[in-house]
């Protein structure tokens, strides 16, 4: 019988606190690469990858909300950690589950849940990275058997994982390649389909996870190849907004320990004969933490209706970049205050919130930076403007499914018509204003359930001013350009 999610979580949440704080000092073991063994086992005895894996395969049955919890729970006591399941969930485990075959289902799942493997996903390319669809991996087929070669990198789990979604596209009769992706599972345990990995990079942070370069050149047997259900780009489309709508997973318990941590050190914390907490300054730096805690739970709330492996996500451009870029934002800035409270002390690798800055920063860069999603966050609803014929931004947002229960509270604001050409910039800024639209209607949506009204009202608040500077920036832009060759006449020496 499956044991309750609730009583599951709990005794994870207990057995992490007791790993990192009395077996151990996560403080001391984040400055190091990777974790000892004995962690390892100790936290994947408890089966954590079990809520990404079917009921039929002895899982818990890839339910979203169980999924965003171990990952939240994670992340409170481990950023890393936390990143490490979402790429083994969110990479592998899902997309494995909705489009691998069922004859090799057996198998590959059961050797997540006794064996403890893990798996990732490989589509980075040196030479392309977010030009995904330029990728020079590629594959031939050979009878019942399929040969990769290629180059991937920055994969996390590198030489970890012992398995693997490759990204290739078909090697056609003339040599060039087919403009469709596919994707094939790889087993590093079998020798013919061993990734290579030519060397590790000395990443900056989340040092408990490898990242490298590997060289492919492998044949892997028909059945491992992904099987679509339309086209290759629309697959790899929808397991990355599914990916891209986890995120606030990994968010979740990040921030809450951000807020926790800055809470508990501004109540006994005094300046002179007052407490940091009555101080002004500082209850609004705690209010921001706070907001972004309430606009991730509300994601984490629409992200367990949407993102099911039974939804088709290929489409959900919109919010699934909204999640992953704000939430991203929002990680970065919480523990960026959290530093700034807890003073000297938060400027420590071994500190929590120190090391935080480092650990979620690549956060706003990998799976799509966020300049590049907040873009086609306002080209999406651009395009449904000019479909709609709908000139005034403000009417917009009040009829757009996603801001429609929100957008009278910003009828003034965004009274404005938008130009008929934008710089990138202006668009990136416009795409910062919708993604704070769309996930402060998560949180208004969840007042109608219960949620705190005073937890939604603060963010509004926060969101309100957001915007309003956001909409300054928009509005007077700021048409610097670099100077490249700008030393001539330039070193101030020759001015004196």
């Amino acid at each position: 019988m499956k044991e309750n999610y609730q009583e599951f979580l709990s005794r994870f949440e207990k057995r992490l606190h007791t790993l990192f704080h009395s077996e151990s000092n996560i403080n001391e073991l984040s400055v190091n690469r990777g974790l000892p063994p004995e962690i390892w086992n100790g936290i994947m005895e408890h089966k954590p990858l079990s809520v990404a894996i079917p009921e039929e395969y002895g899982g818990r049955g890839t339910q979203v909300k169980e999924c965003l919890g171990i990952l939240a729970a994670a992340s409170y006591e481990s950023l890393p950690l936390s990143l490490t399941f979402g790429i083994n969930i969110a990479l592998f485990l899902e997309p494995f589950a909705k489009y691998g075959d069922d004859s090799i289902k057996p198998y590959i799942f059961d050797r997540f849940l006794t064996g403890q493997a893990m798996g990732g996903l490989m589509i980075t390319e040196p030479d392309f990275g977010s030009d995904a669809l330029n990728m020079r991996t590629y594959y031939t087929q050979e009878q019942d058997t399929y040969r990769l070669n290629g180059t991937k990198h920055w994969q996390g789990l590198t030489g970890m994982a012992e398995f693997w979604l490759v990204a290739a596209r078909k090697r056609l009769a003339d040599g060039e390649l087919a403009r469709d992706i596919d994707f094939f599972v790889t087993d590093n345990s079998k020798d013919d389909q061993r990734i290579h990995v030519e060397h590790y990079f000395n990443n900056l942070g989340l040092y408990m996870i490898p990242y490298g370069l590997n060289t492919i050149d492998i044949t892997v047997p028909a059945q491992q190849k992904l099987l679509q259900h339309s086209t290759g780009i629309k697959m790899m489309l929808d397991i990355l907004h599914r990916s891209r709508l986890q995120f606030p997973g990994m968010g979740m318990g990040f921030i809450k320990r951000m807020l926790d941590e800055a809470l508990e050190h501004c109540k006994n914390r005094k300046v002179g004969n007052q407490k940091l907490l009555d101080l002004d300054a500082v209850q609004y730096q705690l209010s921001r933490i706070q907001s972004s805690f309430s606009l991730c739970s509300g994601m984490c709330a629409r992200s367990t209706a949407i993102s099911g492996i039974d939804q088709d996500l290929a489409t959900k451009g919109l919010e699934a970049n909204s999640m992953k870029a704000l939430v991203t934002d929002l990680m970065q800035e919480a523990a960026q205050i959290c530093v700034q409270l807890s003073g000297s002390s938060g400027y420590k690798i071994d500190h929590v919130a120190g090391r935080g800055i480092v650990d979620s920063r690549p956060f706003q860069i990998f799976e799509g930076s966020n300049e590049m999603l907040y873009t086609q966050i306002a080209e999406i609803v651009v395009k449904q403007m000019k479909k709609e014929k709908q000139p005034n931004f403000g009417l917009l947002i009040q009829s757009l499914e996603q801001t429609t229960l929100i957008g009278d509270r910003f009828t003034k604001l965004l009274d404005f018509t938008l130009p008929e050409s934008m710089a990138q910039r202006q668009l990136i800024v416009l795409g910062k204003v919708i993604a704070r639209l769309i996930t402060l209607q998560y949180v208004f949506n969840m007042t109608t359930k219960g949620f705190r009204n005073d937890l939604f009202e603060n963010s509004f608040k926060h969101m309100q001013m957001d915007i309003r500077k956001l909409l300054s920036d928009f509005s007077n832009i700021n048409s610097a350009s670099p100077i490249v060759e700008y030393h001539e006449n330039a070193n101030w020496m020759d001015f004196i």
